[in-house]
């Protein structure tokens, strides 16, 4: 999966998340679209429909490589959109999206006087703010572009804001994190994903993951044995999920050590992996399996 491809996800789900970037309330009755401009064969992924034509219509790229022509084609799809479209807003603004400023085209001859002028908004993710602070659309954003070894803590801590504060589609939030992570992390699957990110046996019982699982069994008969084997599968995911994370961390594992872990409860497994991130050697592992265990 392209990343551009979700931060449109992102767009769809909550189209605030652009109102949120320029600082703005965010207006009803918006919706994020994907436009083909037939008569040339160029497409804007990102724009941002007025609900009425007195409203603004908002252009979003995002762009994770340098292309030294981008504000050529850029500008050029935006103009025939307003050509082609005219009737169906009053203002317009482009937003683009970089990891970080190295990434921008070196040149903007000649639309320096457009790519400096108030019709476009520059926006550098590493320069955005904490993931603490950020409203959770925007750290959805950054979470993006955080070093693999900060993913698991950034997720869990976006994971747990949903939890906790009034957001909107929380469920849809969940389910953006986690495809985020996958993308990070392609080896693990969705649960060991949700495991992660921390969540409990009940919560994980009411994610979309689960809802499918019970269904597929209901389907084939299977719900007498359903709630002993998401049990089982539960502790090995989690128990999966720790190990590779140790991995990541210390390297091959000690077999004596390993074993221990395969050997811990489900509810052993949930705190160390709580703990784990904690951790800075592997005598601390071993340690907090001294006093757990």
């Amino acid at each position: 999966m392209r990343r551009d491809s979700l931060f449109y996800q992102l767009f769809a789900q909550l189209p605030q998340t652009l109102f949120d970037l320029l600082g703005r309330e965010a207006p009803q009755g918006y919706r994020f679209d994907s436009v083909e401009l037939k008569q040339t064969a160029f497409r804007i992924d990102g724009v941002f429909v007025p609900p009425d034509p007195s409203g603004t219509v908002y252009f979003c790229e995002v762009q994770f490589q340098r292309d030294n022509s981008f504000y050529e084609r850029f500008f050029a799809e935006i103009f025939l959109y307003l050509r082609l479209y005219r009737q169906t807003f009053s203002d317009w603004q482009a937003v683009v999206i970089y990891p970080h400023r190295q990434v921008e085209q070196v040149s903007f001859e000649p639309y320096e006087v457009l790519v400096n002028s108030h019709r476009l908004r520059r926006v550098y993710l590493n320069e955005l703010g904490s993931l603490e602070t950020l409203p959770l659309s925007l750290a959805l954003m950054q979470l993006m572009v955080v070093p693999e070894a900060e993913m698991p803590t950034a997720a869990r801590l976006l994971a747990e804001r949903t939890r906790t504060e009034a957001v909107p589609r929380p469920e849809a939030i969940i389910e953006l994190i986690t495809t985020i992570v996958l993308y990070k992390f392609t080896e693990l699957s969705r649960e060991e994903v949700l495991r992660m990110l921390g969540f409990t046996t009940e919560e994980l019982k009411r994610t979309r993951f689960y809802r499918d699982v019970y269904a597929e069994a209901r389907e084939e008969g299977l719900q007498q044995g359903l709630q002993q084997g998401l049990q089982q599968g539960l502790q090995q995911g989690e128990t999966l999920v720790v190990l590779r994370l140790l991995r990541r961390r210390f390297g091959e594992l000690p077999a004596g050590l390993e074993e221990r872990i395969r050997q811990l409860s489900l509810h052993q497994i949930e705190a160390l992996a709580e703990a784990l991130l904690d951790f800075t050697t592997l005598e601390q592992v071993s340690a907090w399996l001294e006093r757990s265990t």
